[in-house]
Order: structure tokens, then C-alpha cells, then sequence
């Protein structure tokens, strides 16, 4: 068949489907819809083009596709109308490989989006329709068609080493290779004539092999493709028992994300105090990626994803830190910004929201830091070698994969990898086995997955709301999912006599601060160590605490008795703390003892301070206060800050902070699918200019040519006038706001005011045309 012929059959089956039928096309190819078609003959010409038909390709199924091969194999490009593949035939093709029924809901899959056309007994597809295969030749059924990954397996095998490398080559790049000796008149003792003679390689043409996807799975050691068996291969075995409740899987979950909100935490603080060096290109180098790792205690893996998910939110971004940092380099660094106060303060069930919104939103990948760009440059944290826009996408099929295995039952990435590549085949390279497995691990980490599994919150990340859904609902449904999850806090913990507390989950925020101030952590996980040592009691006391106040807070919150020596300690702190005060003058101490004072002007602190007496309680010194108590706290006394007024300060550290000067980097959002009520408009308008295009326009006695006024003059109206009088129907072409040219059919009611109102044909709403858009009007046979 020619391309005009096919065309034309397909605009005559399109014009036969009803609304809804249109309707649904549009649905499933959305593309087809934009501009708007002037016809079925334009949107028939559209929905065979090689560009559309590889949109429609994108979601089919390795079934879909071999129905597709069937199709083309049984000559459906090439056939006359008497001699057309039928539904019966591509059935019976693929039976024992697939249930009937599954075979017939493919074909109704294809012929509904027009991908294939014609009744039951008569299929027929389009020149362009290999543009919606996911490979170049009929690997489903071709040499390598019912054999199972095994015995694929097995003949990889059983080959030489110089056949071996040329698939090893081709199944690590594209599957497309170029070679004379793709001829079939080449030497048969060449590899690649071997390797086609066997089915292991595919000819294309003369020139060109491509690598079976099922040799390339077997090569990359990823999930071996059955094709004996094209139904979907399952995501566990059926009716397999979980390993662990669903209560535990969340409770892992909610672990998991105590720990990370704790890890980031932590690597803020320590930003705050000395932020990172920026490299020129931009990025975190590996030298502060490994300082970070030290000082938190962290795996640099995952520090590296910390200040990825950081860095996409602003809570961390690079800028001039204010204050300046001890030995500030005078350079753009990475710190925290004010997000991260904001941050901070949050409740943990928003806090965790904020990563998992990040990690699913974010178009980059973090696992690959550290991994050889093209250069072979090791990828650095931040840099925009790890930008992918395709990134969210994957996530988003990994996750909605894993929601139709059964609750709590675990998933091996295999098993996933081998879904993905069922329902998507066109995606085979771009789901690789590595990138699975880090998705899944990175999802465990966020507390979407655990133990193989996908938890409450990752499941409520799959369910797709409403089209006209308020984004506050859905982010309300996932925040009640993880408030559930999540371990109720507590506000209290137990004393131990080793100067330890012991925090059986969860703190309350106002318990929080308190212990976090008093006492310095010593292990995380659900139930946190803190030990409380001198220094951390002074820095208590520093932050304005009494000794009586952090005395009546253990015994609030503590659930076992006060230990002797906790009261000890801190009562010893804090008679030592204070006797020293130091003040503004550029810096003042006073002490009302004066030996202590005496024994400070003797100390090595004097001379790097140049404290100067002005009487035996009172000295001074040119240095700023933070360095004055620094330097007498070297010397080993317990100096306290005060202000103008005599009242004790909160000298504690409050970090860093930079400014944020560009606006959060923001996945690109994809183009939102047209509303089935704009394309039901659109299905309005093909069905006017098909009626335009069918009308009989009524022709002068004196000529064969059509009664016709061009533009919108005084012939246009007169025109109009005449249909009225005699009850006629005219053809109106008009080009409404948006330039969009169209033509209609209508019965004229009334004209006036600049107007035209009408009533077009399929339609009982009046319409109204301005006069000054019309570009032509027709008189058309009653």
C-alpha cells in the first residue's frame, strides 16, 4: 500500500470511531492532539508519522511488541486488502508462548492507538511503524524465538574468544554495529557471519548487525529473557509469605529515617564550623568529602548523598560564610544557609518529607560520585557531571514497580530489573543492573524501602491523585503515612551511674534541646547514648543554665534516679564557672576574688592577651571576648561571659551561615498531559472540519464555481444575509484569537453587532463568529 492509501484507511476508520473512541486516542497519545488536527485525514497523517509512532512505542510491553513483529512479519505493510494478516493468525503465531487473550488485548492495544488499523480479519500498519519497536530487527521473533535464557546462555558459552568479545562490545555499547561482513555473500568463517548463522547477532542490512537484547542481558549478567514464555515474569514467587510484618518494615523504615535526619544534622553543624572549600568547577572536592566523612563519623558514600539532597534543598550552598570561619580563606565556601534553621526547627515527619520530596524531584545521581567521567576524572559531590533529567523518572518506575508485589514481601533488584525491562523494553539501556541497585539502596536509605520491600510511605508515593487533586492533600496523605511510621516521641530517659542517658527513642523537640546542650552523643539509632562530661556541663552553663536548673530538668526527665556523682559534677562545674567574667571594653575580666585574678596575670594567657590590671578584681585586655575566654580556658580556668549589664551570655557556637543568592535548582517539570475535557474540544473541532471538507457547496448557474465570498466585506455579508432569508447553511472559515485557522458548518440565526451567531452542525449550542475573522463564506446545498 501506498502512504496516501494509507492515509486515507486509516482517516476512514478514525472518522468511523465515536467521540470517546477519539477521545481515548488522544488520551493514550497526547501528542497527536497539538496543534489541533484539521481533520482525521491530518490526525491519521500524524498518528502514522515515524516521530509519533515512537511516542506511542515508549510504555509497550515485550508482548505488545511481538504482536507488533507478528503483525509486520505477516506482511501487514505490504498486503493488498484481499490478503491482510487477521487477529486469528497472530494468535495462532504466538500460541504457546502466550495466552489468547492476552495476544487479543495487544492487538485491541495497538489498533485503539491506531498504531495498527482494520477490523478482526483484516490488520494493517503503517510504513513508519518500526519507529515504535524498541530495536531494528524482529528479535521476538526471529532465530533466538522460543528459546529459553538458558540455552541463550549456553550458546554464548560454547563461543570462541573473538566472537565472544564482538557481542562483550556491543552489549556494553549501543547494540548497532557496522561490518562489511554483514553481507550475506560475506565469508561464512568471519565472526560476525557466524554469529548471525546462529542467531546471536541480528542483520539489519548489509552493513549493519545489531546484539538481540536477550545475548545482551545473558552478557551483562543481568536477568535472562524467556522468549518460550512472554508473559511478564513475576516479582516474587506467588503467594510467598513476608519475612517480616508490615509493622516492622515500617519500623525499619522510620529508623532509617531518624538516622538520616540525625546524619544531616550533624554535617551541618560541622559545616557551620568549618565550611568546605568550593573547587573552581563548583563542586565538594574529594579532599573535604573525606574531612566531612572523619569528622561525622559517616561513610563517605553517604555523606556524599547527604550533601547532594542538601545542596538540592539550599540547606547547604556556597557563598562568603558569615561570620568568617577560624583561618577563612577569604573565599566562596560551603555552608549552611538560613534554610537550614528552618530546616532544624522542623518536626521530624516534615523534615523526613523534605528528603524524600528532594531525593524523588532531584535530577541527579548521587551514587555516582566518584565514578570516571568522560575524561576519566573522578565525578565530584555537586558538580554538574552528575545532572540527569531523566533521573526523577527512573525512581518513580522503580518505586511504582515494587507497588504490585504484595505488601511487606521482599523484592531482589533482579527481579525488578527483569519487570522494568518487561514493561519497558525500549528502556533496556538506561535501566542497567548497577543503577537499579543503587536506586534501591539510596530508596532504603530515604525510608521509602526496607528489607526488599516497599514501606507504608513508599507506596503512598505511588498512588497517582486526581488530575484536579490539591498538591496539599497529597503531601498531607504521605506526612499522616510517615507520622505513623515514625516512633512516638518520648520526654523522658534513664541516668546511668556512668555519667550516660540512655534515650529509648525519639526526643521530644523541647527535651532535645535541653539533653543536646547538657550532654554529647555517643551513639545514634532508635535508642540514642548522650554522656555528659565537664564540658559539656560548661557549655550549659555558658548558654545562661543554672546548676539548679540542669539539676531539676534530670530529675523531671530522668526515669531512675539521679546518680550522686551527675550532682557532683555539675555542682563542681559550676562553682568554678563564673568567678572569671569578661565583658566589652574591647574585652574586660572581673573576678571577685582577687588571687584568681592574680593567678590569671601570671598565667601564659597574659602576654598573647595583654591583660593590663586596673585594679585586683578588674582587668583588661585589646582582644575580642570569644578569644579572651578561648585563651583563659586553655590556661585551664572556667571563664563566663557577660553583657553591659552584668547578666551571663550564650557564648555557644552558632556557625556559619551563607546567603542564598539563587533559587533552589528544580527538576524540569514534564509538560502536564491536556485534560480529557480539552481533548474532547479538540475532538470537536476535527469532527467540524471533516464536516466542512464533506459539505456540497451550492455552484452558479453561469459557472461550475462554488457561491463564495472571500474575507469579511460587504460580499461576506451579503452572502450571509441570503443563507438567512432562504434558511440555508454556510461553510464559514474563521481564525479565532489564538491564529488557529478552521472551518465550520453552520445555520446562521441572527447577524448583527459585528457578530455572526450560528448554530454549527453536531452541535445544538449557538456559536458566536466575528464578522472581522471570517475568511471566507461558502453557500452550501440544502
Amino acid at each position: 500500500m501506498s502512504s496516501d492509501d494509507q492515509h486515507a484507511g486509516l482517516a476512514e476508520e478514525l472518522a468511523a470511531r465515536s467521540d470517546d473512541e477519539l477521545t481515548e486516542l488522544l488520551i493514550e497519545r497526547p501528542d497527536l492532539a497539538s496543534p489541533t488536527p484539521q481533520g482525521t485525514r491530518v490526525l491519521a497523517q500524524r498518528a502514522l508519522s515515524a516521530a509519533s509512532l515512537a511516542l506511542a512505542g515508549e510504555d509497550l510491553d515485550v508482548l505488545a511488541i511481538a504482536v507488533l513483529e507478528q503483525a509486520i512479519a505477516l506482511g501487514s505493510r505490504k498486503a493488498t486488502k484481499t490478503k491482510r494478516p487477521s487477529e486469528t493468525m497472530i494468535v495462532k503465531s504466538l500460541s504457546g508462548r502466550a495466552a489468547a487473550r492476552d495476544v487479543r488485548a495487544r492487538i485491541d492495544l495497538l489498533r485503539r492507538r491506531a498504531i495498527l488499523w482494520g477490523d478482526k480479519t483484516s490488520l494493517c500498519a503503517g510504513e513508519h511503524v518500526d519507529s515504535a519497536m524498541p530495536w531494528r530487527s524482529p528479535h521476538l521473533t526471529g532465530p533466538l524465538a522460543g528459546r529459553s535464557g538458558e540455552e541463550i546462555a549456553a550458546m554464548v558459552a560454547d563461543l570462541d574468544e573473538r566472537p565472544k568479545e564482538l557481542l562483550e562490545t556491543l552489549a556494553r555499547g549501543p547494540a548497532l554495529g557496522r561490518s562489511r561482513d554483514a553481507d550475506p555473500d560475506a565469508d561464512p568463517s568471519t565472526p560476525v557471519a557466524q554469529l548471525i548463522s546462529s542467531g546471536l547477532l541480528a542483520r539489519v542490512d548489509n552493513q549493519t548487525v545489531e546484539l538481540p537484547p536477550m545475548v545482551g542481558a545473558v552478557i551483562r549478567d543481568e536477568p535472562a529473557w524467556r522468549t518460550d514464555d512472554l508473559t511478564p515474569p513475576p516479582l516474587h514467587e506467588a503467594g510467598l509469605k513476608p519475612r517480616f510484618p508490615a509493622k516492622a518494615v515500617d519500623a525499619a523504615a522510620g529508623g532509617e529515617a531518624l538516622e538520616l535526619i540525625r546524619h544531616l544534622t550533624s554535617l551541618i553543624n560541622i559545616l557551620g564550623a568549618t565550611p568546605a572549600t568550593v573547587l573552581r568547577s563548583g563542586a565538594l572536592g574529594v579532599r573535604e568529602l573525606r574531612r566531612l566523612s572523619k569528622l561525622s563519623g559517616i561513610e563517605t558514600q553517604r555523606v556524599a548523598f547527604l550533601i547532594e539532597l542538601a545542596g538540592y534543598l539550599r540547606i547547604i550552598d556556597a557563598g562568603f560564610p558569615e561570620p568568617p570561619p577560624p583561618n577563612d580563606s577569604g573565599e566562596q565556601s560551603f555552608a549552611p544557609t538560613s534554610t537550614a534553621d528552618t530546616w532544624l526547627h522542623q518536626p521530624r515527619e516534615r523534615q523526613w518529607l523534605s528528603l524524600a520530596d528532594a531525593w524523588l524531584h532531584m535530577p541527579r545521581r548521587a551514587w555516582q560520585v566518584g565514578d570516571p567521567d568522560r575524561d576519566g576524572n573522578a565525578m565530584a559531590t555537586l558538580s554538574a557531571d552528575l545532572h540527569d533529567a531523566y533521573a526523577p523518572i527512573q525512581r518513580q518506575l522503580i518505586l511504582s514497580t515494587l507497588a504490585h508485589a504484595d505488601p511487606a514481601v521482599a523484592v531482589t533488584p533482579d527481579a525488578v530489573l527483569a519487570s522494568l525491562h518487561w514493561h519497558r523494553p525500549r528502556q533496556i539501556r538506561r535501566f542497567s543492573k548497577r543503577l537499579v541497585a543503587e536506586t534501591l539502596r539510596e530508596a532504603r536509605e530515604i525510608g521509602l524501602v526496607a528489607h526488599d520491600a516497599l514501606t507504608t510511605v513508599g507506596r503512598a508515593y505511588t498512588v497517582d491523585p486526581p488530575d484536579d487533586a490539591d498538591p496539599a492533600d497529597a503531601d498531607a496523605a504521605v506526612l499522616a503515612a510517615m507520622r505513623a511510621v515514625l516512633p512516638e516521641p518520648v520526654d523522658h530517659f534513664l541516668t546511668q551511674a556512668d555519667l550516660t542517658l540512655t534515650v529509648p527513642g525519639p526526643m521530644t523537640p523541647e527535651l532535645a534541646e535541653q539533653v543536646e546542650l547538657v550532654a554529647d552523643l555517643e551513639s545514634g539509632g532508635a535508642a540514642s547514648v548522650y554522656r555528659i562530661t565537664p564540658e559539656s556541663v560548661r557549655r550549659a552553663l555558658d548558654a545562661g543554665r543554672s546548676s539548679n536548673e540542669l539539676l531539676s530538668m534530670f530529675t523531671t526527665h530522668s526515669r531512675t534516679p539521679v546518680p550522686q556523682s551527675l550532682s557532683y559534677l555539675i555542682e563542681d562545674v559550676a562553682r568554678k564557672h563564673g568567678q572569671l567574667r569578661v565583658g566589652v571594653a574591647s574585652a574586660f575580666i572581673r573576678c571577685e576574688d582577687p588571687t584568681v585574678l592574680a593567678a590569671v596575670l601570671r598565667s601564659p594567657a597574659a602576654e598573647p592577651l595583654a591583660l593590663r590590671a586596673l585594679a585586683p578584681t578588674v582587668a583588661i585586655s585589646p582582644s575580642e571576648v570569644r578569644e579572651v575566654i578561648d585563651q583563659l580556658r586553655a590556661a585551664g580556668f572556667a571563664p563566663a561571659g557577660e553583657d553591659s549589664t552584668g547578666a551571663v551570655v550564650d557564648l555557644r557556637e552558632r556557625g556559619s551561615r551563607v546567603t542564598v543568592s539563587r533559587a533552589r535548582r528544580q527538576a524540569q517539570p514534564r509538560r502536564s498531559a491536556p485534560s480529557e475535557e480539552q481533548l474532547r474540544s479538540v475532538v470537536g473541532r476535527i469532527r467540524s472540519t471533516d464536516r466542512a471538507a464533506a459539505a456540497t457547496p451550492v455552484r452558479s448557474t453561469s459557472a461550475s464555481t462554488p457561491v463564495r465570498a472571500t474575507g469579511s466585506g460587504e460580499s461576506a455579508t451579503a452572502l450571509i444575509q441570503l443563507a438567512l432569508r432562504a434558511k440555508r447553511r454556510l461553510r464559514v472559515g474563521y481564525v479565532d484569537a489564538q491564529g488557529s485557522a478552521s472551518r465550520h458548518v453552520v445555520t446562521p440565526k441572527v447577524l448583527g453587532a459585528g457578530q455572526l451567531v450560528a448554530v454549527e452542525e453536531g452541535s445544538d449550542t449557538e456559536q458566536r463568529f466575528s464578522l472581522h475573522r471570517l475568511t471566507s463564506v461558502e453557500l452550501l446545498d440544502a
